[in-house]
């Protein structure tokens, strides 16, 4: 006997081996049970999901001579068996894809005239029915909509608004969804103990998330691998192997040179990749993955749990979530989501992977917003590290030669400043206490991730741009911004009227002081007169505080 595929070997003989499913497996059941079946039913979802599956389990059920209880086939009688051998006159499949004439539906039309040879229904299971012509849609409406009491119809589609209204609105409609990761990994898992072969868990876990919901696409691929692999105990290097996949470790060591800005070091990461013949596709794919999965472990601790990561790969990604910031993460997730729908059609898929990988280390190549903040982090990051340093000589010349005359800046007049002193003398001790309490419930939200969420992660990170002030009232908060980019940038983002009032209301649910937060521009933070206290460098203020007057 030749070899038959994974998917067709198994393909569920009854209701209760399909799985994921069960919202329409449920409905079908009752509908057999309460004889309350349909003349039409339109199938829509994903490929692999077991539309055609349901359809042939369905056609059973409702022509079988012995039924079982919950409306399941028997799967014993004459019936079943040549339905399940694909050997019966009463259930018709059609492939739209290649049958998608007006004749085609025309000799449906001629053939339901002609009453079930064996069974009680006659069954017409259209695949693909979105492929179906204009013409052919016409033809088949009127059967579809007054067909004989003993014509059932399936319809079944990975795209259903392409199914006109007119066919919809007589059909019922039931949507497969995605199988889940967890589902697809059970059942593989079920299979391989029936086809007696040793795997690992962690690579059918794999093959499960590659398979992106579709149960035929997990069988499939589980099928090539245990192919490449006869006889041997398949692991998880394996199935990177044979589907060109990328281990986490690469993804790490990529993000690291990405962060980084060294171009030379990530190309050099992706030639090895292509050496190693790993597919671009897919490496575009799951590295997105990837920074989606360092996304949601540096939005919140408690969806990083919910990540189908390892112990280890877990730390390891916390790491790196620690040395990415979030505007310069979206950023490549964004560069990389396009690449996605751009290496599918690119006939030069090398190229076109290495050009958003440069894209990635030097945002200078492109000029939209979050390009623009991740030019000034590398620029902080480097004048941090020193690789910017100027002599007091060099800072006069270049101001001389912009015409400011400034002076040199100097230590020692701000280090004879008691900037906490001038702060308390302008309070009253009743005032500090209600600010420095203020201040704390600011620090707390951003240190929460869930109450930062509450404002916006972005938004209230954009608040180091600028100052936190006493209001001239010495009841108010005012945020000052210099005229610069990103300063100007945040500026706007709390002049909106949502995110200063759910911030104000966000302090006084957990203060109980009622706060007004105003915004205003000026051209230096830097204050001139001991009126306009400027805590910026108080080492026992953590935040940059002054009086405005």
């Amino acid at each position: 006997m030749s070899y038959m595929a994974l998917y067709r070997k198994w393909r569920p003989d009854e209701f209760e081996e399909v799985k994921g499913q069960e919202h329409v497996v449920t409905t079908l059941k009752n509908q057999i049970i309460h004889d309350r079946i349909g003349h039409a039913y339109l199938f829509c979802g994903t490929r692999g999901t077991g539309k055609t599956t349901v359809a042939k389990l369905f056609a059973k059920a409702v022509n079988c001579e012995h039924p079982l209880e919950d409306g399941s086939p028997c799967n014993e009688c004459a019936i079943c068996k040549s339905i399940s051998s694909g050997n019966s006159l009463d259930v018709i499949e059609m492939d739209a894809a290649s049958n998608n004439g007006v004749d085609n539906i025309r000799d449906i039309r001629e053939n339901v005239q002609y009453s079930p040879t064996v069974g009680k229904f006659k069954v017409y299971i259209i695949d693909e029915a979105h492929m179906l012509s204009g013409g052919a849609f016409n033809a088949l409406l009127k059967t579809l909509e007054e067909p004989p009491s003993y014509v059932i119809f399936i319809l079944a589609t990975t795209e259903s608004h392409k199914i006109p209204i007119t066919i919809r609105s007589r059909c019922q409609k039931y949507d497969f969804r995605r199988i889940g990761l967890d589902v697809i990994y059970e059942r593989l898992m079920e299979l391989l103990q029936r086809e007696e072969i040793q795997a690992e868990e962690k690579a059918i876990r794999y093959v499960a998330k590659v398979a992106d919901g579709s149960m035929r696409d997990a069988l499939s691929l589980l099928d090539q691998c245990i192919s490449y692999y006869l006889g041997q105990t398949l692991t998880y290097e394996k199935v990177l192997e044979v589907l060109g996949a990328v281990d986490v470790e690469i993804f790490s060591d990529l993000m690291r040179q990405v962060v980084k800005g060294n171009t030379t070091q990530a190309l050099s990461i992706v030639d090895d990749v292509i050496w190693q013949g790993r597919e671009l596709s897919q490496f575009v794919t799951d590295f997105t993955w990837y920074m989606r999965n360092l996304l949601l472990i540096k939005s919140s601790d408690v969806l990083s749990d919910q990540l189908d990561l390892s112990a280890d790969n877990l730390d390891s990604m916390k790491q790196i979530a620690d040395e990415v910031e979030m505007p310069a993460l979206m950023r490549y997730i964004r560069v990389f989501s396009e690449l996605s729908t751009q290496i599918r059609y690119a006939t030069q898929k090398r190229v076109t992977l290495e050009l958003a990988v440069i894209k990635l280390t030097t945002p200078q190549m492109e000029v939209d917003t979050e390009s623009i903040l991740e030019r000034l982090r590398v620029l902080e990051s480097k004048i941090e590290e020193g690789a910017f340093a100027f002599s007091e000589e060099q800072l006069l010349a270049l101001s001389a030669k912009q015409g400011e005359g400034v002076q040199a800046p100097s230590q020692s007049n701000e280090q004879e400043i008691d900037r906490e002193a001038m702060l308390r003398a302008a309070l009253t001790p009743a005032q500090m206490e209600d600010m420095k309490e203020i201040v704390e419930s600011v620090k707390n939200i951003q240190r929460d991730p869930e109450l930062c969420n509450r404002i916006g992660v972005g938004t209230m990170d954009m608040l180091r741009y600028g100052s936190v002030n006493v209001g001239h009232d010495h009841q108010s908060l005012v945020f000052s911004f210099t005229n610069d980019i990103r300063s100007q940038m945040a500026y706007d983002q709390f002049q909106k009227e949502e995110h200063r009032l759910a911030l104000q209301d966000l302090i006084g649910e957990l203060t109980g002081k009622q706060v007004e937060i105003r915004c205003q521009l000026k051209d230096s933070l830097e204050e001139k007169d001991a009126e306009s206290v400027d805590l910026m460098h108080n080492s026992k203020m953590a935040m940059p505080w002054r009086v405005e007057e």
